[in-house]
């Protein structure tokens, strides 16, 4: 029973930075802006997590950090993509480029340090039966789960949600109507920094509470495919991201269960999975763009 418990949590915390860096993109994607560059908002914001819980012994203050590192780089991510109307792809990429290299240099002075363990709601353990399970997540799982309910609100409910879906699905025809495109536009991806950077947290201050240089291990990426997984669709990407936290969590207790498999290949499952999925997707192209958003990825010219 205790076994299965720890393989439950496990799969929920690898799902957990996964969750929140798709969610942030899903948003910015809705509103039609591709922005590759969440491998680079995530690391930015690991380091930024890392070195202010450090820094200041708070893992709050951690977390804020991190998703202010994020909103940074989704800014500049937009200034290059929004205003000066850039390459969406380009720009994404240079972004992620751009992350990897300013985190190396910030954190070589982290190698070695720790921030401890992240604080549970220890409350929780007095719930009977499910008391250790419930108290043994960290606050950022819930946060997640909460975000991704407030997403699917706010895309289908919301008078604002509706706006970004318009401005997602056809920009000329909202700016006719009078929404500001751009404004919009820079909520969205400001948003999905936010998330990116807390991803990037999660991985540095509460999966493994340490810092190592290109710590995201392509994960930025993944979250990428999963957004297309899920087809843009806040439930569905829980259910992705979940399963991929488990594929990541078959890796490390496969040997344990006495699985013989080379590490390297057991290393390399998350990203197969990937690749399959994205074949699979691609397999339906007609499928793909009904679900994806018309507007996506094409930049918006405001007529004089």
């Amino acid at each position: 029973m205790d076994f299965a418990i720890d393989i439950v949590l496990g799969v929920m915390v690898a799902a957990t930075p996964l969750l929140f860096a798709a969610l942030g993109e899903l948003v910015a994607e809705k509103a039609g802006v591709l922005n590759l560059g969440v491998e680079g908002m995530m690391i930015v914001g690991a380091i930024a997590a890392f070195s202010t819980t450090i820094g200041t012994g708070s893992h709050a203050a951690g977390v804020a950090a991190a998703a202010a590192a994020g909103i940074g780089m989704a800014i500049l991510f937009g200034i290059l993509a929004l205003t000066l109307r850039a390459n969406q792809v380009a720009s994404g990429l240079a972004l992620t480029i751009f992350g990897l290299g300013i985190s190396a240099l910030w954190g070589q002075d982290y190698s070695g340090l720790s921030t401890g363990r992240f604080p549970r709601p220890g409350f929780l353990g007095e719930i009977p039966i499910v008391g250790r399970f419930f108290a043994s997540l960290d606050p950022l799982v819930y946060l997640s789960l909460v975000l991704v309910a407030a997403v699917a609100w706010f895309l289908k409910k919301s008078r604002y949600g509706l706006i970004l879906r318009a401005i997602g699905e056809n920009h000329d025809a909202a700016h006719t109507l009078g929404y500001p495109v751009i404004f919009c536009r820079y909520c969205a991806v400001m948003f999905g920094g936010a998330l990116a950077g807390i991803a990037g947290a999660y991985l540095s201050i509460v999966q493994t509470p340490l810092w190592v240089e290109k710590m995201t291990a392509g994960r930025g990426w993944i979250a990428l495919a999963l957004v297309v997984f899920a087809a843009w669709r806040p439930w569905r990407l829980v259910l992705g991201t979940y399963l991929f936290g488990g594929i990541s969590v078959l890796q490390l207790h496969s040997q344990a269960l006495g699985v013989k498999i080379d590490a390297q290949i057991l290393s390399m499952l998350p990203y197969l999975a990937t690749i399959l999925v994205l074949v699979l997707i691609s397999h339906d192209k007609a499928k793909v763009r009904l679900t994806a958003p018309d507007s996506l990825g094409k930049p918006f010219h405001a007529p004089h």
